[in-house]
């Protein structure tokens, strides 16, 4: 991998920053998430090897950047991909694609997996002209590269003043015991997942139990929080299993991380008693905010956040590659 600059004939530099004292220069392009930056170079989240800009002069006229989990990571997820909108259509999407498959060569190593993609986007993206012909343009430089869409999703926030509805009676709730109790569980959640990320895991050849123990060694080990958050929901009297529900706290937000119903329990109901559970517990360490994300498509899990009190404040869209490798030539 190199992170060594490149000039091109129209006199665009593709390059990564120096260091994290370039943060004020990858920032003259913004995105929401620009706030997390200084802190995610500092816990090693980023490294400016990961983080490029196609300059003009001192004019960023593009710029992207990966994100990890922690410090000594692989990098897993480009979450930042911008573009001028000064700039020409055109020249926008040339100078995008050509900063996108410059940076990956740079980062991904060959044959490897390239990193998913995702954006947060207003959740009325599709009803505003400029900022739809803004984001299509994007997307269409990410398919020139030779991504496709995997799912949008809805991005929900649950607020401190909230109502949330008291217990129903129905359920039964005590912590997830360790590992095993909760992949157990998952394990049949994930057979008949309405999940696009989940569908995308069993394509790829994971089975049920594996993509259940991969989601759990990759996200739910890493929580700081307490895992005595985390629920199991049964039938009162034979205790028998119904569903559960992870809340947590990431390294930005407290969320609603997981929930899920046995598929012999689906079509019941169930699924609102979970869901306030996990959010009452949230709710009582006295949090500014709880997030949660569905599938646009997931219609039930949606209604069931709405009747919860969540609403909707951004949606997301995530782009994946199918063929490994660094970017095209």
């Amino acid at each position: 991998m190199t992170t060594s600059s490149t000039g091109t004939p129209d006199g665009v530099t593709l390059r990564p920053l120096s260091g994290p004292d370039e943060l004020d220069l990858f920032c003259k392009l913004s995105y929401v998430l620009d706030h997390e930056l200084e802190d995610d170079l500092a816990t090693g989240r980023r490294v400016p090897a990961w983080m490029w800009v196609a300059l003009r002069g001192d004019r960023v006229l593009a710029r992207l950047a990966w994100w990890t989990k922690k410090a000594g990571g692989e990098p897993l997820f480009l979450d930042f991909f911008d573009l001028d909108p000064e700039l020409p259509e055109q020249e926008r999407a040339e100078i995008g694609l050509r900063l996108l498959e410059t940076a990956t060569a740079a980062v991904v190593p060959a044959g490897a997996a390239r990193p998913e993609f995702g954006r947060f986007l207003p959740a009325d993206w599709r009803e505003v002209p400029e900022t739809r012909a803004r984001l299509e343009t994007l997307f269409g430089v990410l398919e020139a590269s030779g991504a496709r869409p995997l799912v949008e999703r809805l991005r929900l926030e649950w607020l401190p003043g909230t109502p949330v509805p008291g217990p129903t009676g129905r359920l039964e709730f005590r912590p997830v015991r360790d590992r095993e109790d909760l992949v157990a569980l998952m394990t049949p959640v994930m057979e008949g997942t309405l999940d696009a990320h989940g569908q995308a895991d069993l394509a790829s050849g994971l089975s049920p139990r594996d993509a259940a123990e991969q989601h759990y060694d990759e996200e739910f080990a890493h929580y700081a929080s307490p895992q005595e958050w985390w629920q199991v929901a049964q039938l009162p009297g034979t205790g028998e299993p119904v569903g559960f529900v992870v809340p947590a706290r990431n390294n930005y937000n407290h969320t609603i991380a997981y929930i899920g119903v046995l598929p012999a329990h689906r079509g019941k109901g169930y699924i609102d008693d979970i869901l306030a559970e996990g959010t009452r517990i949230l709710a009582a360490q006295d949090v500014p905010r709880i997030r949660a994300a569905t599938d646009l498509s997931n219609v039930p899990m949606a209604n069931s956040f709405a009747r919860t009190g969540y609403t909707t404040f951004q949606r997301a869209i995530d782009f994946v590659w199918d063929t490994p490798g660094a970017a095209p030539s």
